[in-house]
């Protein structure tokens, strides 16, 4: 029989790497993968690769922004593999290697003391604001490598200062604690963002294995770099500088290049605010875009979520105010300029994201700079003119404003993409849980 006539009996595919079809040939079935002829040498060692280097299934088993965020991560990942060399041979130097009158107990007391407080300052550090990590993880991931860079500096000047050498090692010791905790729980959080097959443990495994390699070559270039380096403290300065701008320039464009899909304060906050302004919901990507890396000091009136009841309502009257046409299981008020949101017992997600667009919404009412149209920029307009005192009249107002447009947004964020069955809403623990309102 012709190869041409051969009756194709199954196809099966391996993800989408390989393709191969199962032909009925002189009564047997045989396999045969598709292009194969087409194959080279070349084809082969990017396979292996791949399965080396890339999680099973890749791209399909990742998010859509994985391959950017990695090479940008691997850039970030080489510089700063460069800079700890020139740090570490710094920090030697300073404790003594090459100094025939430098004792070994005080090295070891140096590096000792170091790394004490390097634990002490992580304990603190996940104490205060672990739970904070989650929430803004793109901020937070640039906050540890500058900080990182910051670290490494004071490490390199450290053996200029002698008398206060062990003091300037022990604060780089727990600005280094701190990247470490900041950048474990925040890469920990990206994992868990870019595992779409629910394989965080392979994500994680293979991203493990793409810093070995780079750290690898990040060594072979320090055997190079060292002995040019040594006792040369201008180029030392000047390629510590180098390779600092490429790791934050690369780091910047990494967290630039994730689009999460889960709402967190600072994006539901552009949405909020792009759906006042002209009735938009903004996909994932153009929210992501607008979303600052860096601290802001924003003029905005601020928003505190799951505060106590007592933040929010200082007697029974004002409780029955803030029950007043709302029924939702949170309070909301207005209190020492903050808009402040209690949770009830028991709230769904999508009570948890009408809160904070609720809040927001009201924010943006306090806040005169901010445009407003439709039903907010009435509501802004009709209690201007009515009271601007009157705080829990527009509290109240607003429920109504809310219950009008609110499911058209919660509507809008699922048809653009957004998940709307968990979110990364930064609440604290506190619910409560109050009468009904009297009349």
């Amino acid at each position: 029989m012709e190869r041409g006539s051969d009756a194709i009996l199954a196809t099966e595919r391996y993800g989408s790497q390989e393709r191969w079809s199962y032909r009925l040939k002189d009564g047997r079935m045989e396999s045969e993968r598709e292009g194969e002829e087409r194959r080279g040498t070349a084809a082969s060692l990017m396979s292996v690769f791949k399965s080396v280097f890339l999680p099973q299934g890749y791209p399909e088993s990742v998010s859509e922004d994985y391959l950017q965020y990695q090479f940008w991560d691997t850039v970030q990942a080489f510089s700063s593999s460069l800079s700890g060399t020139l740090a570490t041979q710094a920090s030697l130097r300073g404790v003594g290697v090459g100094d025939r009158e430098a004792t070994v107990a005080a090295a070891t007391i140096t590096w000792i003391l170091r790394d004490g407080t390097g634990m002490l300052g992580r304990i603190l550090f996940a104490w205060v604001k672990g739970s904070k990590l989650d929430c803004d993880a793109k901020k937070w991931r640039l906050f540890a490598d500058v900080l990182n860079d910051f670290a490494m500096f004071i490490e390199i000047v450290a053996p200029a200062f002698p008398a206060c050498f062990t003091l300037i090692i022990c604060i780089a010791g727990v600005f280094k604690s701190l990247v470490g905790v900041a950048g474990g729980a925040t890469r920990a959080a990206l994992t868990v963002h870019q595992a779409r097959r629910d394989n965080m443990a392979d994500v994680s495994a293979k991203d493990g294995s793409q810093e070995t390699l780079v750290n690898m070559a990040g060594l072979l270039v320090s055997l190079l770099l060292i002995p040019v380096v040594t006792d040369n403290s201008v180029l030392t300065f000047a390629l510590f500088f180098l390779f600092t701008s490429l790791h934050l320039f690369a780091n910047y464009w990494a967290v630039r290049s994730v689009i999460m899909e889960t709402l967190n304060q600072a994006r539901l906050s552009i949405l909020t605010h792009q759906y006042l302004l002209d009735g938009r919901v903004l996909t994932p990507a153009l929210a992501n875009h607008r979303e600052p890396v860096f601290p802001e000091f924003s003029s905005s009136v601020p928003v505190r979520l799951g505060v106590r009841l007592g933040e929010v309502v200082d007697s029974p009257e004002e409780l029955q105010l803030a029950l007043k046409n709302n029924d939702n299981r949170y309070l909301i008020g207005v209190k020492q300029g903050a808009v402040c949101v209690c949770l009830g017992r028991g709230v769904s997600v999508q009570e948890e994201v009408r809160s904070v667009f609720q809040a927001q919404c009201l924010s943006a009412v306090l806040s005169s700079h901010c445009p407003l149209g439709g039903a907010v920029g009435a509501l802004r307009e009709s209690w201007t003119q009515a009271d601007a005192r009157d705080l829990w009249g527009l509290v109240s107002e607003s429920h109504k404003r809310i219950d009008r447009i609110f499911p058209a947004f919660f509507t809008g964020l699922k048809e653009a993409g957004w998940q709307t069955d968990r979110t990364l809403l930064d609440w604290d623990e506190w619910r409560a849980d109050w009468g009904k309102k009297t009349d």
